[in-house]
């Protein structure tokens, strides 16, 4: 068959089915399996059957990928995907209002995105927001996705989502949090229903995740946590002291919150920022096992609180990365990743050069025992990929390239002006590449995206839809529109 064929292999992604990516450099995020400057990736059906230098498959298509980067896509573990309508809305906003009369105090994240614009979704604003920002991330090389869910005013709205998630073709966690807690709304009981309904194998491409936030008090929390663990669910929550969160997690750390047995913390427990916590809650938090999710670039922009990366590096702990909203910043792994990296080094880099003094020789100091470690384009890369499939509880499907592994893969051209020529596969990828270099994205061995364009994607139409539901939701929410309002 011809390598670099104008159009991409079809009928990929079924069983049987076999293509060979060729001569790529791999990046496997696999210690196991390795690094490999050139080397070729077989798929069989859903699967990567084989990583080696040279693979002999007669009879498949190849994929040519010489000049390409070949590494496992990348996972977001916390991302508010209805709210894809209202992006670069709040790029100044705060979480809440501070009193400051600024820019940044309004409008906020919970005065108009929460409480303004969220009340006035109708189902079809649910599944077109849901459905847009989840092909704009596949196009940028997210694989999979935990969709932090906060907008179930009723079933109908639950439903469009779900149906949205499983329309844009990536492997996605729902999270099924609460709505505005209309009498129509059915959180956290429905959680049976959609089990059943939509989850009854936790063998597919969505699966399911539950959303209990302890700031709806303590019997709401409670209830959607026992559930979660009597349908056997991921359970899924934020963590942000600035949002006056810190003794509840205080109490939960010590025993005393929540109601019932099945409250407490545990390795089925993902929670999101954690910013602001007591070293208690931290200690309760390693101890048990729990997984944490940081969204460094809106956690620095909306007040959040610092991200907490060095109390991860005191702890022995790895976060996961996640976008969280595109009210304030871009989705793309590229932003999440350098983010996280110069953030950390920063903090790093100004607490070493205050171990010395400002004249020579004792400018720029050797670090003290004890400094943290830099992070490395290494450790970001980690954090982008098998750990937010661990912290998903997919690492046995995806976030590395492994034989036997579901191929959720990117190809990434190292080719482009941005990067050529090629010295360091981890470094071009955090340090200089962008969504303009995501050319081929594929999500269980099916391609999704081919040569630079999305496949099975009318986006003129899906754009056409975006636009009619943002009116709506600006009309509704009794908002003006005003493109330089706000900024």
């Amino acid at each position: 068959m011809p390598e670099n064929p104008a159009t991409a292999p079809v009928d990929t992604g079924r069983p049987g089915r076999r293509y060979l990516i060729r001569g790529g450099a791999v990046m496997s995020m696999d210690p196991e399996v390795g690094d490999f400057e050139i080397a070729d990736v077989l798929v069989d059906g859903d699967k990567i059957a084989a990583i080696a230098p040279a693979i002999e498959a007669p009879g498949v298509d190849v994929v040519d990928a010489r000049g390409r980067i070949v590494m496992p896509g990348f996972i977001d573990t916390h991302h508010h995907l209805f709210e894809t309508a209202l992006r670069s809305f709040l790029a100044n906003g705060l979480l809440v209002d501070d009193g400051s009369g600024t820019p940044s105090a309004d409008p906020t994240y919970v005065g108009h995105v929460l409480q303004r614009f969220a009340p006035v979704y109708r189902p079809e604003d649910v599944y077109i927001t849901t459905l847009f920002g989840g092909l704009a991330q596949l196009d940028a090389g997210v694989t999979t996705v935990l969709d932090v869910s906060q907008i179930h005013h009723s079933p109908e709205h639950t439903d469009a989502a779900i149906e949205a998630l499983a329309d844009a073709g990536r492997r996605a966690a729902f999270g099924y949090f609460e709505g505005d807690g209309r009498a129509e709304a059915r959180y956290p009981q429905d959680a049976y229903r959609v089990r059943k309904q939509w989850f009854s194998s936790d063998d597919q491409l969505v699966t399911m995740v539950m959303g209990g936030e302890f700031y709806l008090g303590e019997e709401l929390y409670s209830n959607a946590w026992g559930i979660a663990r009597e349908l056997d669910l991921q359970i899924a929550a934020h963590a942000v002291g600035a949002f006056g969160m810190r003794p509840l997690l205080d109490d939960l750390a010590h025993g005393r919150g929540g109601t019932g047995k099945d409250i407490g913390f545990g390795p089925d427990v993902l929670l999101i920022h954690m910013t602001g916590m007591s070293d208690f809650a931290w200690e309760r938090v390693r101890d048990a096992g729990v997984h944490v999710s940081v969204s460094t670039p809106i956690e620095m922009t909306m007040r959040h609180g610092t991200p907490p990366l060095l109390k991860l590096q005191q702890l022995g702990l790895e976060p996961s990365l996640s976008s969280d909203v595109e009210t304030t910043m871009a989705p793309d792994p590229f932003t999440l990743m350098r983010s996280t990296m110069t953030m950390q080094r920063m903090l790093v880099n100004e607490s070493v050069l205050a171990q010395g003094g400002f004249t020579p020789p004792g400018h720029y100091p050797a670090p003290a025992p004890g400094t943290p470690q830099l992070f490395t384009v290494r450790d970001v890369l980690r954090f982008a990929t098998i750990n937010g499939a661990e912290h998903l509880r997919l690492d046995h499907k995806t976030g590395s390239l492994t034989p036997g592994k579901e191929a959720d893969i990117v190809l990434l051209d190292a080719t482009a002006l941005n990067v050529t020529p090629l010295n360091s596969v981890p470094g071009a990828v955090v340090s200089l590449m962008d969504r303009s270099n995501v050319e081929t994205v594929i999500v269980a061995g099916k391609i999704r995206k081919w040569q630079g364009s999305l496949l099975e994607a009318d986006l003129v139409r899906l754009r056409g839809e975006l636009e009619r539901s943002r009116d709506h939701l600006f009309r509704a929410a009794d908002v003006q529109q005003n493109l330089f309002a706000y900024s």
